[in-house]
C-alpha cells in the first residue's frame, strides 16, 4: 500500500470533517465542526494528512505557538488513522514527518495531550520519547 503526507489547507475541511466526526463517534455536528475548523485555520493551526493513494485516512491537527519554557514548539492535535489502516505503521510514520516538518519550520519541541483512559496512546507516546509533566485540565464556561 502506498501512503502519503501532506500539509491541508483550508479548503480541505469538507474532507477533514468526516474524520474528525469518526474520531468523536459523531459527538460533534459537521455544522458545527466546519465553523470551527474555519476558525482554527485562521489561528496558528495547520492540519497533516494521510493519504492512501487519494483518499484521506487519517488526520493531525498542528497547533504552533512559542511558549516560555520551551520555545518555538508544536502541539500535535486528534491524531486519528482510520481503524482498518491502524497496526501498519502509520503512527510512527507520521510522527517522522511530524518531528522533520517541525524542525524545518524552527520548532525546538513537541507536546501534546491524550486522554487519561487511552493507554494504548500512553505507551506509543513514550516509545516516541514523550515524557509526561503534568495534567491537563478542561473547564466549560
Amino acid at each position: 500500500m502506498d501512503f502519503k503526507f501532506k500539509i491541508l489547507d483550508k479548503q480541505a475541511i469538507s474532507k477533514i470533517v468526516p474524520l474528525i466526526q469518526e474520531f468523536t463517534d459523531n459527538k460533534f455536528p459537521s455544522e458545527l465542526l466546519v465553523s470551527r475548523f474555519e476558525a482554527m485555520f485562521s489561528e496558528n493551526y495547520e492540519c497533516l494528512g494521510v493519504f492512501k493513494d487519494e483518499e484521506l485516512i487519517g488526520v493531525c491537527g498542528l497547533w504552533f505557538q512559542t511558549r516560555h519554557y520551551s520555545g518555538k514548539s508544536c502541539e500535535p492535535d486528534h491524531v486519528f488513522i482510520q481503524a482498518k489502516y491502524q497496526g501498519l505503521g502509520l503512527g510512527n510514520k507520521m510522527f517522522k514527518f511530524i518531528e522533520q516538518y517541525c524542525k524545518e519550520k524552527g520548532c525546538e519541541s513537541l507536546e501534546l495531550n491524550t486522554y487519561v483512559h487511552n493507554t494504548a496512546s500512553h505507551k506509543f507516546y513514550y516509545n516516541k520519547g514523550f515524557k509526561i509533566l503534568g495534567y491537563h485540565f478542561f473547564k466549560d464556561i
